[in-house]
């Protein structure tokens, strides 16, 4: 009889293919499914062969070839494939069997077919798993949620071939019900998104309005890669700032314009149906949008003339700095926004999220590791009930000791270099430790056109006034919402 597979694996795109590959590495014996039958024999032959990897060529050889209870995790396209797939497996499966989902799916989908598969008398998980190709290969980071007496099932796989920290603690825990895991993994792509952006803003200050060749930033993003700012993002910028084609710099060749396959855009959307200031991450998204534009923005440069030439008269090691600490800057205030957002749907939601688990899956294997993640864990380690990471003592000073950064963002207006994510994170920061804003005269203004009422400073809150402000309007309210 041949032997069992502890797990399946449908999809032999880059990411399935180096999963199935790292499971194996590890003592996992995996079956590889594709729907192209062709890629199965392909991969077989090829970079699997040797290896403790079984193909199978339609789906009842690839339940028949899984230990129970059978395992099958989907590495497809998010989407109606992801719900195909379950229509396809559903009659193969036992009861108690799991489907694993670990591609980019939205979180409502996620929590919809939870419920779907369970109703079946099965287990569902949607996980997210970052890390690109190399962290698949090699050790990603894996934010698990759904059924959650699946996790004992799957949690020595899913450690197993997980990215490891320093002490040996795997990038990978139980994350939550429903679709907790996705949204997690949501929440981490809008913050590679935003970490993306800003790192592109300081590369187009460090060439428009300092000059600087491409051999010069890879010195700089080199140096701040060996401090504070040591991340996987800034080590690839070194790379890429290096790299030469021809003794050209390739990323002079390079269009510049942005794609994205929408998990930024889920992450703003979400943010602002929760009523969350996701101010910076949001930026980033508008910025790819901006960049699609190309056409538009070569015309336009022809016609809108009128602004400054960039220029600069300062102290370039200085400012070199000043960039230093505003880029490190924003990128704290952005991770500050996304956890401020994953509070809220928790509590939208009813997860229990553990948000210094959350770090530590963060800290190694995904895209936006980086050394500053250990102090976001110690962060909430040391306070769950962390209301925003910038109050945390650690964090507070930092950004104390980042102001001179603000010069940055002041540079760039004056240079006509755009900087929308240091500007955001900024303008966050500035609203956010301001007593007072003035959104009293934004009521007065609601409460003037619609007589929407507003909450006064010498009466309790909670109780709302309408003034007939011009005289004509009696003193009928609307109701008092939010939305």
């Amino acid at each position: 009889m041949a032997e069992l597979s502890d797990i399946g694996v449908i999809g032999l795109a880059v990411m399935g293919e180096n999963l199935i590959l790292n499971m194996a590495s590890k003592g996992f014996r995996v079956t590889a499914y594709n729907r192209t039958v062709d890629k199965v024999d392909n991969f077989i032959n090829g970079r699997a062969k040797g290896k403790n990897i079984a193909g199978a060529h339609s789906i009842e050889e690839l339940v028949g070839s899984l230990k129970s209870p059978r395992k099958v995790m989907l590495m497809v396209k998010a989407g109606k494939p992801i719900d195909d797939f379950i229509e396809t497996l559903l009659p193969h499966l036992q009861e108690g069997d799991i489907i694993i989902d670990g591609g980019n799916s939205h979180f409502p989908d996620t929590e919809r077919r939870v419920k779907y598969v369970e109703s079946k008398g099965l287990r569902y998980i949607g996980t997210g798993v970052s890390g690109g190709e190399e962290g698949a290969l090699l050790g990603p980071s894996i934010m698990p949620g759904g059924s959650k007496s699946a996790w004992p099932e799957v949690k020595p796989i899913f450690q197993g071939i997980a990215a490891k920290v320093a002490d040996g603690s795997p990038c990978c825990d139980w994350v939550g019900d429903g679709g907790a895991g996705h949204f997690v993994k949501m929440v981490h792509n809008g913050i590679e998104y935003g970490d993306m952006q800003l790192i592109c803003e300081v590369y187009q200050i460090m060439k428009d309005v300092l000059g600087m060749s491409a051999d010069e930033m890879h010195e700089v993003f080199k140096e701040w890669n060996e401090g504070e700012l040591d991340s996987y993002l800034i080590e690839i910028t070194r790379d890429i700032l290096a790299h030469k084609e021809n003794g050209e710099p390739t990323i002079d060749k390079i269009l510049d314009t942005a794609g994205q396959k929408g998990t930024g855009k889920w992450t703003g959307t979400v943010a602002l149906e929760l009523g969350i200031p996701l101010t910076l991450i949001t930026e980033s998204v508008f910025s790819r949008c901006l960049s699609a534009v190309k056409d538009e923005r070569v015309a336009a440069s022809k016609v809108l003339t009128a602004g400054p030439a960039p220029a600069f008269n300062g102290d370039k090691k200085q400012f070199i700095d000043q960039l230093r600490d505003a880029l490190y800057a924003a990128k704290v205030i952005s991770y500050a926004q996304g956890y401020q957002m994953m509070r809220a749907a928790a509590k939208e939601y009813g997860w229990e999220l553990n948000y210094g688990n959350i770090a530590l899956m963060w800290r190694g294997g995904c895209i936006i590791r980086s050394r500053f993640l250990g102090n976001i864990k110690e962060a909430f380690d040391n306070n769950p009930e962390l209301v925003n990471l910038l109050l945390d003592p650690y964090f507070a000073e930092k950004i104390q000791a980042c102001q001179e950064g603000r010069k940055v963002t002041a540079t760039a207006i004056s240079n006509g270099i755009p900087a929308p994510c240091l500007g955001a994170a900024i303008n966050y920061y500035d609203g956010y430790r301001t007593e007072r804003l003035p959104a009293n005269l934004l009521q007065a203004q609601r409460d003037y056109f619609g007589a929407h009422t507003y909450e006064r400073i010498d009466e309790p809150r909670g109780k709302f006034f309408h003034t007939n402000w011009t005289g004509r309007g009696g003193e009928t309210a609307s109701t008092t919402y939010d939305v």
